[in-house]
């Protein structure tokens, strides 16, 4: 049976979609307003289940269908089900990486790792998704051009049945300063590297707005002159990786602008931790502050 959003989580949900949530001056409402708010719908927005525990993946599906949007991140087979039967799609698959420290830059992994792909990959395309997600791995002490090279030789070997079923492979560009010490994969200019070294338009870069803000910077213009490599992002407020609020440093409604003027027509994704006990409230706050 599917469980129902609370009373009490409802009413603090509802006064965010009505627009009576405090955006600390990124974005304002009307405080008049009686219909719910509605996307405009140049953002295809959806959300990473793990920073929104302890909500389950079916309150979840609930919760971003009553928000206004359908898209859930960093599901596996297993639990597709689940979204398919709210309607929701799976806007980023995993299950087929070894987890982030162990990835394709050290060719012992390769083996493995095209093994696990090789039967992912044509589940994610029968099941009607595009994007699966893959990580550099760690350096433990590997110079960043070799990394580059072993990444770039394992992933050509499933690139090929990628390109046959229509399913992207995405990298995490993740920071390697504050949440993933050691990780190669931490600087835009090194996983753009990668893409050109590949030369497949079904490999492309998960640009993290959160990670990028603390490893490198200048989000805008990262997006501005490399857009045509990132096929997807993820937003958090920095610092902290909390609600997109006046307590971070992080202007997203002009990066969601930018964005949306370089042509981007895949998903910007939220995972960030909510301080807040109404995981939805926060969502739905998010939401509109990236609703450009």
């Amino acid at each position: 049976m599917t469980k129902p959003i609370n009373k009490g989580r409802r009413e603090s949900f509802k006064k965010v979609l009505l627009g009576g949530a405090a955006l600390g001056g990124l974005s304002s409402f009307d405080m008049k307003e009686e219909q719910p708010y509605k996307l405009k719908g140049n953002i295809n927005h959806g959300v990473c289940h793990w920073s929104m525990n302890p909500l389950t993946i079916e309150e979840l599906c609930i919760g971003v269908k009553e928000i206004g949007f359908n898209a859930i991140d960093l599901i596996g087979p297993d639990n597709w089900h689940i979204l398919q039967k709210h309607g929701v799609d799976c806007s980023m698959c995993n299950g087929a990486e070894l987890g982030i420290p162990d990835g394709w830059n050290d060719p012992q992994n390769h083996s493995e790792l095209i093994k696990r792909y090789e039967e992912v990959i044509p589940l994610v395309a029968k099941n009607g998704y595009k994007n699966l997600i893959c990580f550099s791995g760690n350096r433990r002490g590997m110079d960043d051009e070799v990394g580059m090279k072993n990444c770039a030789e394992g992933l050509k070997k499933i690139l090929p049945l990628a390109e046959k079923h229509g399913v992207i492979i995405q990298m995490e560009l993740l920071n390697s300063k504050v949440n993933h010490k050691d990780y190669m994969c931490d600087k835009s200019p090194w996983g753009v590297e990668l893409c050109k070294m590949i030369g497949s338009e079904n490999f492309k870069l998960l640009f993290d707005i959160y990670h990028m803000q603390i490893d490198e910077g200048d989000i805008i213009r990262s997006i501005q002159n490399n857009h045509q490599y990132f096929g997807h992002y993820h937003t958090a407020g920095n610092p902290g990786r909390n609600e997109l609020d006046e307590n971070q440093e992080i202007y997203y409604p002009a990066i969601m602008k930018a964005i949306v003027d370089s042509g981007f027509k895949g998903y910007v994704s939220h995972e960030f931790i909510p301080k807040s006990k109404d995981k939805l409230a926060a969502l739905a706050q998010a939401v509109q502050v990236c609703d450009v």
